[in-house]
């Protein structure tokens, strides 16, 4: 599975959600290792401000998106991210979920949220069950980029090399040998001993939807969409 936006920066929309629920539907049976790759230079750089900034601000709840990570995370098959590049903002959420992933010498992984008064509310649930309350806190209050040995040490990315697609062959290989009856049951039983994504999701919607439905934000992405100005910055 493709993230493959290269025109708008590898962001999210609902079509790209709408996408990659169809492939899931189709690995429901049929697969027992989904592997999810951007492209060179951005994994995936969250949600798309041009996308927001054309429909007045008026979107599709988060719903579709949080449904979506819970899939990865607790559907029938083993998910491999790889990330190479930029993995920001709704790019966690997909690393996050994932049950494996590695990563390049060029892979980073920052929550950039709460410089345009947003909050990473559905992604937090995801990278909380990976990496811990505080190093989530950590990364959502600061801001900027983990490069990838620090993502690494953080529990983020669990292996990576300069030769990325190597290492992913060499996992592949692998997990190969595992057979899909085997991999759904394991995902059942460690998404039940997880359970606290399913558990946050009324919040974390909520939440979603009190940030991006507060006109000061969304005035602040809009000036950033047109002009390049950041929100802390005086147009």
């Amino acid at each position: 599975m493709q993230i493959h936006r290269p025109e708008a920066q590898n962001t999210i929309d609902d079509r790209l959600i709408d996408e990659c629920s169809d492939v899931l539907d189709r690995c429901e049976d049929a697969a027992t290792i989904v592997v999810i790759e951007g492209l060179p230079e951005t994994f995936c750089f969250g949600a798309d401000f041009s996308a927001i900034r054309a429909a007045q601000g008026v979107m599709r709840g988060p719903e579709p998106l949080y449904d979506l990570w819970m899939r990865l995370t607790t559907g029938p098959y083993v998910v491999i991210s790889h990330v190479r590049g930029k993995a920001n903002a709704g790019g966690i959420g997909f690393v996050a979920a994932s049950d494996i992933v590695v990563a390049d010498a060029t892979a980073t992984f920052s929550l950039s949220e709460l410089l345009f008064g947003l909050i990473p509310a559905c992604v937090m649930p995801f990278l909380v069950r990976r990496v811990g309350f505080q190093k989530a806190h950590y990364m959502t209050l600061m801001t900027h980029p983990l490069d990838v040995s620090q993502a690494a040490a953080y529990g983020l990315v669990d292996a990576y090399d300069a030769n990325s697609d190597a290492l992913l062959r060499r996992h592949l290989s692998r997990l190969r040998r595992l057979s899909k009856t085997a991999v759904a049951r394991y995902k059942r039983f460690s998404s039940a001993l997880g359970g606290a994504v399913a558990a946050s999701r009324p919040l974390a919607l909520a939440t979603n939807k009190e940030v991006f439905s507060d006109p000061r934000n969304i005035e602040g992405i809009m000036r950033y969409v047109d002009e390049g100005i950041f929100p802390w910055e005086r147009p």
